[in-house]
């Protein structure tokens, strides 16, 4: 899963060096926290956050077939 959400995420910024994933499980849940530069921030939110939700909706699809739950969270 964290290595779905990091290619997503290096294919949609502009420096994806930057990008930064942390995980932290627990019980039978994960949470990503994703930091990216300051100026990509924008390209991984999107317009009304609708491509941070397509994110969550692939990411929660990952994570079903492993039999678990996965949050995204989008760090400033």
């Amino acid at each position: 899963m964290r290595e779905f959400l990091e290619y997503v995420a290096k294919q949609l910024v502009d420096n994806p060096d930057a990008v930064v994933i942390t995980d932290e499980e627990k019980d039978n849940k994960i949470v990503f926290k994703l930091k990216v530069s300051q100026p990509d921030i924008g390209k991984i939110i999107g317009k009304q956050g609708r491509t941070a939700q397509s994110i969550r909706v692939l990411l929660s699809a990952v994570a079903a077939k492993h039999g678990k739950r996965a949050i995204l969270e989008v760090e400033d």
